[in-house]
């Protein structure tokens, strides 16, 4: 299936709107309660999210091709899964998959368009996981969750991520970055996002602790050279 079409000026009218209801969410300090409003007002028409291609994530979808790439894993999750095609492609590999977003909207869209799937999908809150998935899993999914929520929240984002990961458990993040060093410009999150690339020093505190499986391989962007977006993939000891 190829990616969901749309004309500039359509994707330039969903990022609007995502901004419009991000700046009321941050005012109203409930930094994910956009989420779900987003895919109401979609009203099935993938479109009118940004992110929704309606394919899974190519870097997830080649690494996973890699040999070797997923010995011994049996058991995934993907965090905020959205309509679904990376919990899909999993599954498609013999993996038990579990998929949760924070949107109610997002997961009902997501069991409609994949009737009969095999894929467990939850609605849940990444701040209030349940504790059974504590642990869980030998392979967590991070694409580009982390950069959709702004940073006074991100410490708590990535913690209960990393809490996911069974003892040798695996870790695919996909992101944006940013250079955070000396003399980087500041991010303004009412002006200039979501997305929030991350940066390049929250990525290693992020994943401080754990085994690099695979090195972040990054690209940058053609409009931002300033910013890169590529994959890495982390084990827990």
């Amino acid at each position: 299936m190829d990616p969901t079409p749309r004309c500039d000026a359509q994707l330039a009218a969903a990022r609007a709107r995502v901004r419009a209801l991000v700046s009321a969410a941050l005012e109203q300090g409930a930094p994910t309660a956009w989420f779900d409003e987003l895919y109401r007002e979609a009203a099935g028409d993938a479109a009118r999210v940004p992110w929704a291609d309606l394919v899974p994530n190519a870097a997830l979808a080649a690494w996973t091709a890699r040999p070797e790439a997923l010995a011994g894993v049996r058991t995934a999750v993907v965090v905020g899964c959205g309509l679904g095609h990376d919990a899909e492609h999993l599954a498609s590999l013999g993996l038990e998959v579990t998929a949760f977003d924070v949107s109610e909207h997002a997961i009902r869209w997501a069991r409609t368009l994949h009737g009969g799937t095999r894929v467990r999908y939850e609605v849940a809150d990444l701040f209030a996981l349940p504790s059974a998935w504590r642990g869980a899993f030998d392979l967590v999914v991070e694409v580009d969750t982390w950069q959709a929520l702004p940073r006074a929240v991100r410490a708590a984002a990535v913690a209960a991520t990393r809490a996911l990961l069974a003892p040798g458990g695996r870790l695919f993040v996909f992101a944006r970055l940013r250079d955070d060093g000396p003399g980087a410009p500041p991010m303004d999150e009412r002006r200039d996002g979501p997305p929030w690339p991350l940066g390049h020093g929250e990525l290693a505190r992020a994943v401080d602790g754990l085994t690099p499986v695979l090195p972040f391989r990054a690209t940058p962007d053609a409009a931002d050279p300033s910013i890169v977006r590529g994959l890495g993939v982390w084990r827990r000891t």
